[in-house]
C-alpha cells in the first residue's frame, strides 16, 4: 500500500508549506482542509492540510519526514474553494501561507498547549546528592521535593503542577540549565463546553410509578412534556420555578433523563420585541434589485457596484438579494466595515431569515466565535454577516456576497496577511461563480474605475427612500468666526446655536468629531517641546478621564507631568479640542440635555456600543458626540443636525488618499440627518473652506469628486491608475534598519528599466513606531503581474542576505502610507 503524504501549512513566517506523512491509522481521516496536530522542532503546532500527495519528498531535501499527530475535526474546517482562496492570498499579497490559513480558521479553543518534565540519569544523581545533605539551603529543598515527586510518580509532570509546589517553578529551570531534567510540550484537548439537557421520562408513569406529582413536580412535567419540550437545565429552572435539589431527586426516581450538550451559540439578536422595518420597495429599489436577481438566476461570477445616495435604502436591496439566493438553494454572506453594524443588518436578518443566520466579528469571544464558525461550516447556518474576517466563513454553496460601505478602510487587514476584505470577497465570488454586490455612497475611486470600465456592473440609487431631500449643507469658516467671537472654543457659535434650536424642538443632534481623548497633544510654552511617546514618533494624547497620556499606536502611557521635562517650564499647554473635550463643553453649555460619547474609550464591548446606539435610537439621548464609527450606515431617525468639528484634520496628512477619505466622511456623515420625516441640517467646521474635497462634499456630487481627485491620481501615477506596494524595513538598531534598507535599495535599482517605479528608501511618515525605526519604499508598476514579479525577488533577495522575516514588511494596495 503506498504511503500517503500531506502538505501542512503552519502559522510560522515562512513562505512555504511543510511535508508529513500521514500514519495508515489517520488515512482517512484527512482531507485538504482539515486541521492537525504535527511535530514542529521540539513542539507541537496545529496547521492545516493544503493538499495531498502519493510522492514522498526527495530524500536529498528531507532526509526524515515526520508523521502527523492527530487530526483534530471529524469535518475538514474549510472547505476546497477557500483552500483555493488562500492560496491566491498568499500569492496576491505575497505572504506566508501558514500565516494566511490561520487567518482564515476559527479560534482554536479545543487544544492548550502544556510545558513536561521528566528525570534523567543526572537528575537521579542530584537526587541523591541532595537526600544525603545534612543541611539544605532553601533552593536545595526546592529540588529535593521536586526529584523525588518526578521519581514517585515515574512519569512527566506537566508545568500547571509546579505552582504547587513552593519554590518548583524555579527549581525546575535550575535543574533545566544544569541538564538534570528533560523538558518537552505535550497538546491537551480541552473539554468542550457543555450544559446538562433534561427532559420528562414518557415511561414516567407506567405501572408502579402512578402516584400523584407535587405542585413543583407537577410545574416541571407541564414545562417539559406540555409547554417546551427538552430544556437546559439553567432554563428549566428558572421557567419551572424550582431547585436544583428537586431536579435531581426526579431523574433519581426515573421521573427525568438528562444529558449532555455543547453549548448553543448566542442568540442575542433574537428580541421578541424587535419589529423589522417595512419590506416595501420604491421604484428605483425594485429596478436595482430586479437587476441582481437577474444575475443571481444566471448562476454566473459577475461583480455589481450600488452606488446609492446615502438613505436611498440600499439596506433593503441587499436583504431582497439574499432572499432570492436562499430561495435559489444557496447561500449568502454580508460584509459590513464595523461591529456597531453587524448588531443592526444581523437583527434585520434574523427578524427576515429566521435562526438560519450566524453574526462573526472580533468582540465575540473566542468560545462563542468558535460556535457561530462551526454552525456555519454545519451547514445550520445560510446567511453570515460580519466583519472583515467574515469573508472567511465557510459557508458553501455561495450565491451572494454583499459588500456594504465598500470603501471603508476597515477592510483592510493591518498584519499579516495584510488583506482587503472588498477584493478578497470579489476573488471569492469569482471562485464560487457567484454574486458580489459592492454597495457605497461614496464608492473608492478603484471600485468606481471598475465600473467606468466595464469591469464591474454600475447600478445606482439616485434617490432616497420615499424621495426625502438630502439634508442641506453649510460651511463654518472658522476663520470667520474667530475673528466676530475673538474666542477658539471647541466648536463655533453657529453649531453652538443650532445645537440650542435642536434641543428647543426637542430633535436630536450628531456631533463629530475624528478624534479621540481630551486634547490632541502638549507642549510646553517655554520652550516649545511636545511631549512625545517613549516608544513611537509620535505626541502623546491627553485624556482627562483617565488622568494619562497616551499613544494610541502603541498603548504607551505616562502621568501629566508638572513641568516641561526638558526646560522645566511650568508652563504646559494642552493643545487641540478632542472628543472627550468637546463632550464636557457641551454638558457644561447645555446643563439640562441628555449627552453621550461613542468612541473607542466609551465603546470597547458589544454591550457598550449596543446601549449607546439602542439608547440613541429611541430618544434617549438629545446630543450625540462620537468619532468616525457614528458616520456610516445608522438610521436615526429624529436626528435633524450634524456637526462635523475639525472637518479638515486629514487634509493636511502626507497620504495621497487625504482628500479622498475627507470626502468621503464628510459625504458619510452629513447621510445620517434627515433620514426621517423631519428635515435636516449639516453644519461642517472648517478652516480650509475652499478645498474641493470639502466643497463638493457640501454639494454631495461624487461623480464631480471622482473627476478632480483622478486628475491628480493619474498624473502622480497611483492608484487605480498603478499598482501600488508599500515595503517598510525596520529593526529596533537604526543601523540595522540602515544597512538593509541600501541593499533592498541596490537590489531593487535594475526594477526602474523594467518599468518599476522604486521611491525611497526615506525616512517613515511615522519614523519610529513601537520602539522600531523605519524606512519606506513605495513600488509602482503599471501592470500587477510586473509588480507581483518584483516583490517575489525582493523577498527571494531577503532571505539570500539573511535579513531576518521580520524585518521587511510588503503591503499589497495599501490604504495608509503611515
Amino acid at each position: 500500500m503506498a504511503s500517503l503524504y500531506c502538505e501542512v501549512a503552519l502559522g510560522v513566517p515562512l513562505r512555504t508549506t511543510f511535508t508529513y506523512a500521514i500514519p495508515d491509522r489517520l488515512a482517512g481521516a484527512i482531507e485538504p482542509g482539515s486541521r492537525v496536530l504535527v511535530p514542529f522542532g521540539r513542539r507541537a503546532k496545529t496547521g492545516v492540510v493544503v493538499s495531498l500527495s502519493l510522492r514522498r519528498p526527495d530524500p536529498a531535501v528531507v532526509k526524515k519526514v515526520k508523521e502527523v499527530t492527530d487530526v483534530l475535526d471529524a469535518l475538514p474546517a474549510l472547505t476546497s474553494k477557500l483552500i483555493e482562496l488562500g492560496k491566491w492570498i498568499s500569492s496576491y499579497y505575497v505572504a506566508p501561507p501558514g500565516e494566511t490559513f490561520r487567518a482564515m480558521l476559527p479560534p482554536q479553543i479545543d487544544l492548550r498547549h502544556e510545558r513536561e518534565f521528566a528525570l534523567n540519569d543526572l537528575g537521579r544523581e542530584r537526587r541523591s546528592h541532595l537526600d544525603s545533605l545534612q543541611n539544605r539551603s532553601e533552593a536545595e529543598v526546592a529540588e529535593l521535593a521536586l526529584l523525588e515527586l518526578l521519581e514517585v510518580e515515574a512519569k512527566p509532570l506537566r508545568g500547571d503542577r509546579l505552582q504547587k509546589l513552593p519554590g518548583g517553578e524555579a527549581a525546575a529551570e535550575r535543574l533545566l540549565r544544569r541538564g538534570q531534567l528533560e523538558s518537552g510540550e505535550v497538546t491537551l484537548r480541552r473539554k468542550a463546553r457543555t450544559q446538562k439537557i433534561v427532559a420528562w421520562n414518557q415511561d414516567a408513569r407506567q405501572a408502579g410509578t402512578q402516584e400523584l406529582l407535587d405542585e413543583k413536580a407537577e410545574r416541571v412535567r407541564r414545562v417539559l412534556a406540555e409547554e417546551r419540550g427538552p430544556l437546559p437545565l439553567g432554563v428549566l429552572l428558572k421557567l419551572a420555578r424550582v431547585t436544583r435539589a428537586l431536579i435531581a431527586r426526579l431523574i433519581r426516581e426515573g421521573k427525568l433523563s438528562s444529558w449532555e450538550e455543547p453549548i448553543a451559540a448566542d442568540e442575542d439578536f433574537l428580541e421578541a420585541d424587535f419589529t423589522p422595518p417595512s419590506n416595501v420597495l420604491n421604484a428605483g429599489q425594485q429596478n436595482t434589485l430586479r437587476e441582481i436577481r437577474e444575475r443571481l438566476h444566471a448562476d454566473a461570477f459577475e461583480t455589481a457596484l450600488l452606488y446609492g445616495v446615502t438613505g436611498s435604502g440600499k439596506t433593503e436591496v441587499y436583504l431582497g438579494a439574499v432572499e432570492t439566493a436562499l430561495e435559489r438553494g444557496r447561500t449568502a454572506l454580508i460584509l459590513v466595515p464595523e461591529i456597531a453594524l453587524t448588531l443592526w443588518i444581523g437583527r434585520l436578518c434574523r427578524a427576515r431569515f429566521g435562526k438560519g443566520v450566524a453574526v462573526l466579528h472580533s468582540a465575540l469571544g473566542d468560545a462563542e466565535r468558535a460556535r457561530e464558525w462551526w454552525r456555519v461550516r454545519r451547514g445550520e447556518a445560510r446567511v453570515v454577516v460580519g466583519t472583515r474576517s467574515a469573508v472567511f466563513a465557510p459557508l458553501e454553496n455561495l450565491g451572494l456576497i454583499v459588500v456594504d460601505e465598500e470603501q471603508e478602510g476597515s477592510y483592510k487587514q493591518a498584519e499579516t496577511p495584510r488583506y482587503h476584505g472588498r477584493d478578497v470577497a470579489v476573488m471569492r465570488a469569482k471562485l464560487e461563480n457567484c454574486v458580489a454586490v459592492l454597495g457605497s455612497a461614496t464608492p473608492s475611486l478603484e471600485s468606481y474605475q471598475n465600473a467606468r470600465a466595464g469591469k464591474y456592473k454600475l447600478l445606482a440609487l439616485d434617490s432616497r427612500v420615499e424621495n426625502r431631500p438630502l439634508a442641506p449643507v453649510r460651511i463654518v469658516d472658522l476663520r470667520e468666526d474667530f475673528l466676530q467671537t475673538h474666542q477658539a472654543g471647541p466648536i463655533s457659535s453657529a453649531l453652538s446655536a443650532a445645537i440650542a434650536a435642536r434641543l428647543q424642538e426637542g430633535t436630536q443632534s450628531l456631533i463629530l468629531i475624528n478624534r479621540r481623548g481630551y486634547s490632541w497633544f502638549v507642549i510646553c510654552r517655554g520652550c516649545g517641546a511636545g511631549i512625545l511617546c517613549e516608544n513611537c514618533s509620535i505626541s502623546l494624547t491627553y485624556h482627562k478621564q483617565r488622568q494619562r497620556l497616551e499613544c494610541h499606536y502603541c498603548g504607551f502611557t505616562r502621568r501629566v507631568p508638572e513641568t516641561c521635562p526638558k526646560c522645566g517650564s511650568e508652563h504646559i499647554y494642552f493643545f487641540g479640542a478632542g472628543a472627550e473635550q468637546l463632550e464636557e463643553h457641551l454638558r457644561a453649555k447645555f446643563p439640562g440635555a441628555r449627552i453621550a460619547r461613542l468612541d473607542r474609550d466609551t465603546a470597547r464591548t458589544k454591550r457598550a456600543y449596543q446601549q449607546v446606539l439602542g439608547d440613541f435610537a429611541l430618544g434617549r439621548i438629545d446630543i450625540l458626540v462620537g468619532t468616525q464609527m457614528v458616520a456610516k450606515g445608522h438610521d436615526f431617525q429624529r436626528v435633524t443636525l450634524v456637526g462635523v468639528v475639525a472637518a479638515d484634520a486629514q487634509l493636511s496628512l502626507p497620504d495621497f488618499r487625504a482628500a479622498e477619505r475627507t470626502f468621503q466622511l464628510l459625504t458619510q456623515v452629513a447621510g445620517r440627518a434627515g433620514r426621517g420625516a423631519l428635515p435636516g441640517e449639516v453644519l461642517v467646521e472648517t478652516h480650509f473652506p475652499g478645498h474641493y474635497a470639502i466643497q463638493l462634499a457640501v454639494q454631495q456630487d461624487y461623480a464631480a469628486f471622482f473627476e478632480r481627485e483622478t486628475q491628480f491620481r493619474r498624473l502622480l501615477h497611483y492608484p487605480p491608475f498603478t499598482a501600488l506596494a508599500s515595503v517598510l524595513v525596520r529593526d529596533v538598531k537604526i543601523e540595522n534598519a540602515i544597512r538593509w534598507s541600501r541593499q533592498l535599495s541596490a537590489h531593487l535599482a535594475p526594477e526602474e528599466s523594467r518599468g518599476v517605479k522604486v521611491l525611497g528608501p526615506a525616512a517613515a511618515p511615522l519614523a519610529r513606531l513601537k520602539r522600531e525605526h523605519r524606512f519606506q519604499f513605495l513600488l509602482k508598476a503599471p501592470k500587477r503581474n510586473q509588480l507581483a514579479r518584483t516583490l517575489s525577488g525582493l523577498l527571494a533577495f531577503r532571505e539570500k542576505k539573511e535579513i531576518p522575516e521580520k524585518a521587511v514588511l510588503v503591503d499589497v494596495d495599501p490604504l495608509s502610507l503611515f
